[in-house]
């Protein structure tokens, strides 16, 4: 199905980003990665205009255009007691303006038939406390999906998806963690490459500016004092 294609992957390194580049080689395509992290393509900080324009350059000169644009790489994670003012600038920036850019950067290059997919997060519509800056770089990378999506109307589709709790081999989810999602279980890296190639294959051709939540049901979860185990005391959830 991606036999010759051209998949951009930034966050290729590890985790979620790892298995999307797994599935496209998998499946026949030529993936072009970019991490912070050592990788088989291009090592760089996506917070960095010129990195930015550099891999764009060594993409195009190595592959001559681009079929999939898989935005992926994470922000940082720090909340308002903590975050600073950097700190929170460089989550925008890698989380909203680098992907921003990226497709901007690629826009005359897109072959027929080109899909954009940013991968957003289940918080870019719930939070915890303490996580503004990834928060705001997730809601932001979320809103990028249907502006571009007008954008590049009938040259590229663009679409988004917000993965829940993700087993990445960073942590261990398992007893109340897995069983409280109604799936019964956490996701896994495979869970979201799954729908990344479903997005970028012609199954999907009628489909652009959507966000698919991914999350085991967690966001669809209603919950009350005293259901299902939860309860409220002193103004804490136990």
């Amino acid at each position: 199905m991606f036999q010759n294609r051209v998949a951009v992957v930034t966050g290729s390194a590890k985790g979620i980003g790892k298995a999307i580049a797994e599935e496209f080689r998998n499946a026949g395509a030529r993936v072009c990665g970019i991490d912070i992290l050592p990788n088989e393509y291009y090592v760089g900080d996506l917070g960095d205009k010129a990195v930015l324009e550099d891999f764009a350059r060594q993409v195009i000169a190595d592959c001559g255009h681009v079929d999939y644009l898989i935005n992926n790489a994470p922000p940082l994670m720090k909340g308002l007691d903590q975050c600073s003012y950097e700190e929170f600038s460089r989550a925008l920036g890698v989380g909203v303006t680098a992907p921003f850019y990226l497709a901007k950067l690629f826009a005359p290059h897109f072959a027929p038939g080109a899909s954009i997919v940013n991968i957003s997060s289940s918080r870019d519509r719930m939070s915890q406390p303490q996580t503004e800056s990834y928060t705001a770089a997730k809601g932001g990378i979320s809103a990028l999906t249907h502006a571009l999506a007008v954008s590049l109307s009938g040259k590229v589709r663009v679409n988004s998806i917000s993965p829940g709790w993700i087993d990445t081999g960073d942590a261990v989810w398992e007893g109340p963690d897995a069983v409280q999602q109604p799936a019964g279980r956490v996701g896994n890296p495979l869970d979201i490459a799954n729908m990344v190639l479903y997005l970028c294959s012609q199954k999907a051709g009628f489909l652009t500016g959507e966000n698919i939540c991914i999350d085991g049901g967690m966001t669809r979860q209603m919950i009350y004092h005293n259901d299902f185990g939860w309860t409220l005391e002193g103004g804490a959830v136990l």
